[in-house]
């Protein structure tokens, strides 16, 4: 009686025991399972947004920025949420099927193969119904793309829709997009919400079946009652997980759909390449040639006709002509931001296409129409070449005082360090403008390339910065877009372009004489006495 004894009193500690194991068990198989599928969604992620920054100005151009984030961000989560957790299950559901399809092939394999064929057969839905489901969620990623494109220009157009009075514009085009996915997400439950009923009826068709059939099978005595009961137990127990397969496989389609999205992104690769066996840039010799360069960005329309152009090396040439005339167009093809469609560019006598693209991007000081600052510092914005990090705060600040931002560090509590907001909302055009510019001049290029970059700096500003910038890029090429005259009269070449053409060149006073466009510009902009004394 006393190991009967030991046995009772140890039962209630086993239990226990049998409790917190199953409970550590439970929390591991929870922590692993979400521990995988977030270094899942984690790596990819990261893969993708490695491709993204690489990605051209063409593809920014034709793909808006809600569409970017819903695929490079979403897609990889809903690919990786749950993914391990339904795999998980489709495997334990699938063992535990295939367990009982064991038991009723040795009861008998004749009613085995009408009750696995029957729900064989309904599995057969869930096939039907995945060009749907991939249909819907196509659908939706667009939707959603448009409702984040709606928040970034909500958020950085706030100003305009103040002035304008778009509260109730934008309200409204939300409002459709939200009720747009409405829509699809409830033709989709629609579609896909008769499929567990079809399954049921399906099984309870193949039950009945068995039934009948092993009854008939009973009766001419090739199976006995007990085989059959034993048969039809399992049978029953394999609804169960079979039922579970199908929701499972149903649920996962959309997790499938946006895995195929995934997988398209890793085949997209840049249209502009570096060559297999790249030459050398070490320093700017002799000049940057265009030579009989076309552009289109879109097929059948020009912006450049067979343009013909050297900038030597040293040279101040400045870039003129009315708006969607081709100015910014033709400085975006020296970084490569884009490839000439016709023609070359030529840096050194070498097609800039057989130029490293980093070799070719680190002589190049660029300042873009649109100043762009990023989430961080004033110091960290300037220092941002591709030596970032390294430079002192002594550089840092005499990059900004030659492009006449030292009042804006005097002004800050925090010197360079002060904070810069999301695209720089907590500066004025102006200020942006100049810690751009000192970005480029803390770069210490051999081309500087502003592409409109004075527009929002008053005429003092702009003459002083000029003035100075002229004795600190001494030796350099620099190329000036600008659509001020007085920005640009006193280049060493000016270049004047209308309908990407060049239909003009040469010092300000000849332009003024000899060239038609160039002299409608500079008379809507210079008073008499200036144009007197050019």
């Amino acid at each position: 009686t006393v190991p009967y004894m030991a046995m009772a009193m140890a039962i209630p500690f086993a239990v226990v025991l049998f409790a917190v194991i199953q409970g550590v068990l439970r929390y591991l198989n929870t922590y692993l399972t979400d521990w995988v599928s977030q270094k899942i969604t984690n790596t990819v992620k990261i893969a993708l947004f490695s491709k993204l920054v690489y990605m051209n100005s063409s593809f920014y151009d034709e793909n808006p920025s809600g569409i970017i984030i819903s695929r490079y961000l979403n897609d990889p989560d809903t690919a990786s949420k749950n993914l391990v957790d339904k795999c998980k299950n489709i495997i334990v559901s699938l063992f535990g099927a295939l367990s009982l399809i064991v038991v009723m092939l040795y009861s008998s394999w004749k009613l085995a193969i009408v009750g696995v064929g029957v729900l064989c057969i309904a599995f057969v839905p869930v096939a039907l119904i995945r060009n749907r489901v991939k249909r819907a969620s196509n659908q939706n990623m667009v939707v959603g793309g448009n409702i984040t494109t709606n928040f970034n220009e909500t958020y950085s157009g706030n100003k305009v829709i103040n002035a304008y009075c778009l509260q109730e514009r934008q309200k409204k085009a939300f409002v459709k997009q939200v009720h747009e996915s409405f829509d699809i997400n409830m033709s989709l439950v629609k579609r896909t919400g008769w499929m567990s009923p079809l399954m049921y009826l399906i099984a309870s068709i193949g039950i009945a079946i068995v039934l009948f059939y092993g009854t008939n099978l009973i009766m001419i005595g090739e199976m006995t009652a007990g085989s059959f009961a034993s048969f039809v137990t399992s049978l029953l127990l394999l609804y169960k997980p079979v039922k579970t397969l199908g929701n499972t496989l149903t649920s996962i389609q959309s997790i499938f759909v946006a895995l195929g999205r995934v997988f398209e992104l890793f085949d997209i690769e840049p249209t502009i390449q570096n060559p297999e066996n790249p030459k050398t840039l070490i320093d700017l010799q002799n000049s940057i040639r265009f030579n009989n360069v076309d552009f289109a960005y879109v097929q059948d329309k020009a912006v450049l006709h067979n343009l013909s152009l050297e900038v030597f090396k040293g040279e101040t040439v400045a870039i003129v002509g009315n708006s969607g005339g081709g100015k910014s167009t033709l400085v975006n093809l020296i970084p490569r931001f884009y490839d000439v469609t016709g023609g070359q560019v030529l840096v050194d006598g070498v097609d800039v296409r057989d130029y490293r693209q980093t070799d070719l991007h680190a002589k190049i000081g660029y300042v873009s129409q649109k100043a762009i600052l990023f989430k961080g510092t004033i110091a960290s914005n300037v220092d941002y070449g591709i030596d970032a990090g390294k430079g002192t705060d002594e550089d840092i600040i005499h990059s900004l005082e030659v492009a006449q931002g030292g009042d804006i560090i005097e002004k800050a509590e925090k010197g360079i360090y002060a904070d810069v907001a999301q695209a720089g909302q907590n500066f004025s055009g102006g200020q942006k403008q100049r810690i751009s510019i000192a970005r480029a001049i803390h770069k210490h290029p051999e081309i500087f390339i502003f592409d409109d970059s004075f527009s929002a700096l008053d005429y003092k500003t702009d003459r002083k910065l000029r003035a100075k910038l002229k004795e600190e890029t001494d030796g350099a090429t620099v190329l000036i877009v600008a659509q001020r005259i007085g920005t640009v009269k006193d280049a060493d070449k000016i270049i004047v372009l209308d309908e990407g053409r060049i239909v003009g060149m040469g010092k300000h006073r000849d332009l003024l004489s000899d060239c038609e466009v160039y002299r409608q510009i500079a008379y809507s902009q210079l008073s008499e006495e200036e144009l007197k004394n050019a």
